[in-house]
């Protein structure tokens, strides 16, 4: 996994969701592993991301990314 952005700020990255533009604000560990789920399962992070947003209810998107890659990660090694 790639170094982390040393303070560990959030960073924003753009993404589209069913046609439309947004941006998502996740710190770069999040972000690089997030890719890399999406490039295993096939899928662009666009697809992936709206996959999540579907089913994310009323937790933000970034949370719900964060958790996303966290469970996914669990798994893996569970």
């Amino acid at each position: 996994m790639p170094q982390a952005n040393p303070s560990g700020r959030p960073v924003k990255h753009s993404l589209t969701l069913r046609g439309h533009r947004t941006s998502v604000s996740l710190e770069q560990v999040f972000w690089q592993e997030f890719r890399q789920i999406a490039a295993d399962q096939a899928q662009s992070v666009n697809d992936l991301a709206s996959r999540i947003d579907a089913q994310r209810g009323d937790i933000g998107l970034a949370s719900a990314i964060r958790v996303f890659v966290l469970t996914s990660l669990q798994a893996k090694s569970g």
